[in-house]
Order: structure tokens, then C-alpha cells, then sequence
């Protein structure tokens, strides 16, 4: 038996990384403009609320802004069960956005609007490392580790959970979401 293999956990899986606003096309108005509906985004939290649904424990880690947006990401969170307590509302940077084009074959394109976004100001400081050793499975989503401060508070969540341990599941990175 491996240390820890009977260790009981407070969570069965934290994730870490963007929640947005994903502005997805829902018409067409009178005068032929596509019109977008805001809709919680974000591929590390697409995963917990599964999880959740599925009766699992889950928490997220991440940064919005202290903005309407940001408000609405928490109550979605929660609503669908994550534990939102480690979500960082920023009073400088807005919430990330990302406007999405679906196409005839359902394939989609993504132009985010993260000049900077608040999930890009997420810091080592704020990586909450009791929550990170009280999870079975760490998962994390990609965009996290594309600029410089909030890939380095990406790697110290790695670290403090025990390694790597999953990725948003986006076709984005090699890895695969697994148990430690």
C-alpha cells in the first residue's frame, strides 16, 4: 500500500485556472447582426461542474474580476456545486472574455479578451496550499500557464499538490487528466 493510498481527502478534485465569460452567438437580430448570449466559461470549470453533477467534491482555484461578470462566474460556480471560497475577485483587472464563433460543422474559434484578464493576475501568493494537499486529483487549465505570473502560481499549485496531474482536457497540452 502507497503512503497516503488511505488518506481521506476533503475534496476529490481542485481546479485550477481561467473562468470567463464566453459570449456565444444565440440568433440572429432584425437587422442581421449575430447576437451573444454570456455564458460561464472556462475548461477547468467545465470539468468540476461534471464532477459535481456526478455527486464528486470539487473545488476551484482562479481570478475573475470584481466586476458584474466576475459576480455572475462565483454565483454559477456555486450554484453548480463548486466550492467557490479560493476564487480571487480582482479590483484592478476585468473578467476575461471570449467571444466564440460556431461554424456550419459545429467546430468552434475562440478570440479571447485577456489584455490583461483577471484570470492572467492569479500570484504565487494567493495558491492556497492547505486546499492543494487536501484533494485527491489536481486538474489545471492551459491558458494558466501562458503568461509569466500566473504560470508561475500554476507551477507552485503543482508543486504543492504533488505533481502533475491533469490538464483542461482541451486538446491543448499532452497530458491527461489522471489520479496522483
Amino acid at each position: 500500500m502507497s503512503k497516503g493510498e488511505n488518506e481521506v481527502k476533503k475534496y476529490d478534485v481542485v481546479a485550477l485556472g481561467e473562468l470567463l465569460i464566453d459570449f456565444t452567438e444565440n440568433g440572429v437580430s432584425g437587422q442581421g447582426n449575430p447576437i451573444y448570449e454570456a455564458n460561464p466559461g472556462g475548461a477547468p470549470c467545465n470539468v468540476l461542474a461534471m464532477l459535481s453533477k456526478l455527486g464528486h467534491k470539487t473545488a476551484f482555484v482562479g481570478k475573475v474580476g470584481d466586476d458584474f461578470f466576475g459576480r455572475q462566474l462565483k454565483d454559477a460556480i456555486e450554484e453548480v456545486g463548486i466550492c467557490g471560497d479560493y476564487l480571487r475577485m480582482d479590483k484592478k483587472v476585468h473578467t476575461t472574455l471570449a467571444l466564440v464563433h460556431t461554424f456550419a460543422d459545429g467546430d468552434r474559434d475562440f478570440s479571447f479578451y485577456r489584455n490583461p484578464g483577471a484570470d492572467m493576475m492569479l500570484t504565487t501568493d494567493e495558491i492556497p496550499e492547505d486546499l492543494l494537499r487536501d484533494t485527491k486529483l489536481f486538474h489545471f487549465g492551459t491558458l494558466s500557464m501562458t503568461h509569466e505570473g500566473v504560470r508561475e502560481a500554476t507551477k507552485k499549485a503543482i508543486t504543492v499538490a504533488g505533481g502533475y496531474r491533469g490538464d483542461d482536457g482541451c486538446g491543448r497540452h499532452l497530458l491527461r487528466l489522471c489520479p496522483a
